[in-house]
């Protein structure tokens, strides 16, 4: 299993990077051309297994992008800002059950109640979860994942927009960002769902779950 994390610093000053940062559509149509054109099939982004999240940092603004071949980031336009790939083989060969590691993820839980209860409560096809209901949401997908959570915080974010390009469709996606503590009880389940996101709207910032070895409890 290969997979390559790239973070981009966006330079403020670039009137692309700002765009991308006010457009989900606009962002994802920005890391998948990163990648090469002749891969144009609906399911491109899958294939390449492209996972990415733009987040605010005590530095600033930054871009995660993770895939299973490395981006090539001189297609950025040369005002943009700084970016650098590095391999996750070392991070990946490491998991093992009872490794306790750190998570985050931006997410997009939600319920998709049935239609007895959207009929009896006027509920839409889609509810977007918060506070105890969206960590429950985390806690079911992080042991499917292979993770037992121990520790969980939970901020809500924007949510990611845009209008599609295709048909001028807008899309939404509502978003948590969830952080804390975990330990692997699946290492090779751990693995897959790596490389595969969790959640929806994969294709608009949400999905990729990046750990680390919590060193403090190792």
């Amino acid at each position: 299993m290969s997979l390559w994390l790239t973070r981009i610093i966006p330079d403020q000053r670039s009137r692309d990077a700002r765009r991308d940062a006010a457009n989900a559509v606009d962002l994802h149509h920005r890391v998948m051309s990163l990648f090469p054109d002749d891969i144009a099939t609906t399911e491109a982004r899958r294939e390449l297994g492209v996972l990415f999240r733009s987040e605010t940092t005590p530095e600033g603004q930054q871009i995660l992008l993770q895939s299973n071949q490395p981006p090539d980031v001189a297609r950025l336009p040369a005002d943009y800002g700084h970016a650098a790939t590095k391999s996750l083989a070392p991070l990946i060969d490491a998991l093992r059950p009872g490794l306790t590691v750190r998570y985050r993820i931006a997410a997009n839980p939600i319920r998709k109640p049935g239609r007895t209860s959207r009929e009896l409560y006027g509920l839409s096809p889609v509810v977007p979860l918060r506070g105890a209901a969206a960590d429950d949401w985390w806690t079911r997908q992080a042991e499917t994942a292979g993770l037992r959570v121990q520790t969980l915080h939970s901020t809500p974010l924007d949510a990611a927009r845009g209008a599609r390009r295709s048909d001028q469709r807008h899309i939404k996606h509502d978003r948590v960002m969830f952080e804390g503590s975990a330990v692997i009880d699946n290492a090779d389940l751990l693995r897959s769902r790596l490389g595969d996101g969790i959640g929806k709207g994969k294709a608009y910032g949400c999905g990729l779950l990046s750990i680390a070895p919590d060193r403090g409890n190792q």
